[in-house]
């Protein structure tokens, strides 16, 4: 069993002997998925084993970030500069590396439950190794997979003996305990903790005791920045997503929203809605909405958020942050569901008063007199003040003593003036299970007020994810807290029959992972006033032509279609739910793009699933990328849908010549183009020079090599393409 205290180190080989006397030379190494992952320990434990073929590492994990090295010799020499500058001083994921360029040993094996999107589609061991699990199932799953050994990066304390798990609760509070249960049976374990002071602590559920760990790793000198996921940019088709989502917002009600752009663009249209109706009124009058798609009147809404919304999401990015700042992020949940019940339904209220103790008494939350327990409770949540004190079968407030009937007059006042609290406290505005997000969104996080960082509780993702009973909290108080729950989530593609493709394809490579997915549709199914709803883009670029994400059928799903509820594209909102299959087919095919919308109404036609002498009215005919770029703009505002939203990571420089060779990546996506391409760029020139600093950023200023050269006016030509000329520099070829 664990000792009184862990056993502190501060050398990460010394670290590695350590587990390797405690549970031998079979490690199953259980690591967080994401950020949290202990990268000097893991690198020193991966490199033994490296070094010594008698040691088998089976490491289980999710989610190995990596930087970006880029493809090409363009993309390479592009991501360079940005990546020394946002990663240079942290020390990369050896094994991560390693199976990205399938050089792993043979006695070393790592299966992960969810990749970053398509970072592994082509990579046969990584296919082959994945595990195909829900995120609320991992626990268990890593469980079956024999893990003797945790490693997480955690968050130093103020020296009063607790760390921080801080962006990895998520599995780590229910896995811990298991663990021990494990060693309790006789195998032997170790659960190791790397302190790292750039992490962020977060209280609540996320604050352990150092001595749930068996060894910490402990090295300040080492301790490194944390892994940044850069700022996306937003399309003005992500916008609209976003847009016509923030309209499915009840307020008052609960918001959970996953990672990207589209999580991004929501985010954006909420605090517009929110701060800036006007602006966003133009836009929803613009776009017909209310008309063409009345729902919101019933399921969303249009006005501030003057009850604020409430956060429970498996992964906090970092747009819950923002919702904070801009007032949106309020609505406080309690750990009490009889309490909870009564503020939904208006009982009480935030402010504290002597009818809130009389409505207590009422529902039999509390008694009167007044018992030890009731005391306890109400100072608790901040309805007595933290001075009040029962002995003696009387309510203690300093010197005073005062009788604990609330029917008593004299009592009442008393109690009215020396022991009731000013407004409820203890109310949580976010429940998360995990985060990873840009460099500013951790420091947002160290820089949060004592008592907005109480406000946040970093959780169980079992206890975030499910209805079920958890030790954090019974389906009674889950369901009272989650109030018209909108769980919003991004897919790849859709059928017309209703089911989601999310993480595969149908050749069976995995793009992704299952993650929550499944957990919060289901969910939105079973909550009173629930929805799920699905965003993705109408269209994508596939090999050089514009194919639809709509789809007919496909040969693989993330959510059957009997789960269908809400999707979302730029083109509007399609409720499916409890809708039949011919309305089902029709309103989807009404949010598809217009290029494929006769060519499904005809698949679906030819399937029996809608009436044969059925035709597209004129006004869903409309939907084109024209139309997108007119409402965005609709409000007159040009800055109402900037593409970085919350700021950007990339210099001006790199904007343009990141359009520029994506222009390129675009015209050469089939041999044709290719060659067509290649054949212009040769006859590239920057004559005029106004091209000399971003070749300069390139590192082409000085090209030599018939590669060097031949990328130089490639790079000329793709920004002769974009037509995006710097009129810097005199530099001629």
């Amino acid at each position: 069993m664990v000792a009184d205290a862990p056993l502190r180190l501060s050398d990460t080989n010394a670290c590695v002997d350590a587990i390797i006397e405690r549970v031998g030379k079979e490690i199953t190494l259980g690591l967080p998925l994401g950020l949290g992952k202990p990268v000097r320990l893991v690198n020193a434990l991966y490199q033994r084993a490296k070094d010594d073929p008698s040691i088998n590492l089976h490491i289980v994990t999710a989610l190995s970030l990596l930087a970006p090295q880029g493809g090409s010799s363009l993309e390479k020499r592009f991501l360079g500069p940005f990546v020394e500058r946002l990663y240079g001083r942290i020390p990369e994921l050896a094994y991560a590396r390693d199976v990205s360029a399938n050089r792993l040993p043979g006695n070393v094996q790592v299966s992960e439950f969810f990749f970053k999107a398509g970072s592994f589609l082509h990579n046969t061991g990584q296919q082959r190794n994945y595990v195909c699990t829900n995120y609320t199932h991992a626990v268990r799953d890593l469980m079956a997979l024999g893990v003797n050994v945790i490693g997480q990066m955690v968050a130093p304390g103020d020296g009063s003996g607790q760390v921080s798990l801080s962006s990895n609760p998520d599995l780590s509070l229910d896995l811990l305990p298991l663990m021990r249960e494990r060693e309790a049976d006789g195998t032997p374990v170790a659960l190791v903790g790397e302190l790292n002071e750039h992490l962020p602590f977060m209280g609540q559920h996320a604050a352990i005791g150092e001595t749930d760990f068996d060894i910490l790793l402990d090295h300040r000198a080492s301790d490194y920045p944390l892994f940044s996921a850069p700022q996306m940019s937003v399309s003005p088709e992500d916008h609209l997503i976003g847009f016509y989502a923030s309209a499915l917002l009840r307020d008052g009600g609960t918001l959970q929203v996953g990672i990207g752009s589209l999580g991004a663009a929501l985010v954006h249209s909420t605090i517009l809605r929110h701060k800036y109706n006007d602006d966003w009124r133009a836009v929803f009058d613009h776009l017909k909405v209310e008309g063409r798609f009345p729902l919101v009147n019933d399921v969303g809404g249009t006005s501030p958020f003057r009850h604020g919304l409430y956060g429970c999401s498996e992964m906090m990015v970092d747009g819950f942050i923002y919702l904070l700042e801009a007032g949106v992020l309020t609505r406080e949940v309690y750990d009490h569901a009889g309490l909870q019940t009564l503020i939904n339904n208006g009982d009480i209220g935030q402010e504290v008063s002597l009818a809130t103790l009389d409505v207590l008494r009422r529902e039999k939350l509390i008694d009167s007199p007044m018992r030890a327990r009731d005391v306890r409770w109400l100072t608790r949540f901040g309805i007595f003040r933290d001075s009040v004190e029962f002995k003696g079968g009387r309510l203690r407030i300093a010197e005073q003593s005062l009788d604990a009937d609330l029917d008593n007059a004299d009592s009442r006042e008393a109690i009215r003036t020396l022991a009731l609290g000013d407004r409820l406290s203890g109310g949580i505005v976010m429940h998360g299970g995990f985060y990873v997000g840009p460099e500013s969104f951790y420091q947002s996080l160290r820089d949060l007020s004592d008592k907005d960082r109480n406000r946040i509780c970093m959780t169980s993702v079992n206890y975030i994810n499910h209805l079920y009973d958890h030790a954090f909290g019974n389906q009674r108080l889950k369901a009272a807290q989650r109030v018209h729950s909108r769980f919003i989530n991004s897919t790849m593609m859709y059928t017309l029959s209703g089911a989601a493709v999310s993480d595969g394809l149908e050749d069976g490579r995995v793009v992704s992972g299952v993650g929550g997915q499944y957990n919060f549709v289901a969910m939105a199914h079973e909550l009173p006033g629930a929805r799920s709803i699905l965003t993705l883009r109408s269209t994508r670029q596939s090999h050089g032509e514009t194919v639809s994400n709509i789809v007919f059928s496909y040969g693989h799903c993330t959510i059957p279609r009997h789960l269908r509820d809400m999707v979302v594209t730029e083109y509007g909102i399609a409720d499916l739910r409890g809708q039949s299959d011919e309305q089902v087919y029709l309103r989807l095919i009404r949010i598809a793009d217009s290029r494929f919308q006769q060519d499904l109404l005809k698949q679906a036609q030819k399937a029996g699933k809608v009436a044969p002498d059925f035709t597209l009215p004129a006004d869903w005919c409309n939907n084109t990328p024209e139309s997108v770029r007119e409402a965005i703009s609709s409000s007159g505002n040009d800055q109402l849908f900037p593409a970085f939203p919350f700021g950007r990571d990339f210099t001006d420089e790199e904007l343009t010549l990141g359009k520029a060779l994506k222009t390129l990546k675009a015209a050469t996506s089939t041999r044709r183009g290719k060659l067509a391409t290649l054949w212009r760029a040769f006859r590239e020139k920057n004559e005029e020079g106004q091209y000399s600093s971003l070749i300069q950023r390139m590192g082409l200023e000085n090209a030599r090599g018939l590669k060097a050269r031949l990328d130089r006016r490639l790079v000329i030509h793709g920004l002769r393409l974009i037509d995006t000329p710097s009129n810097t520099g005199s530099e001629k070829t």
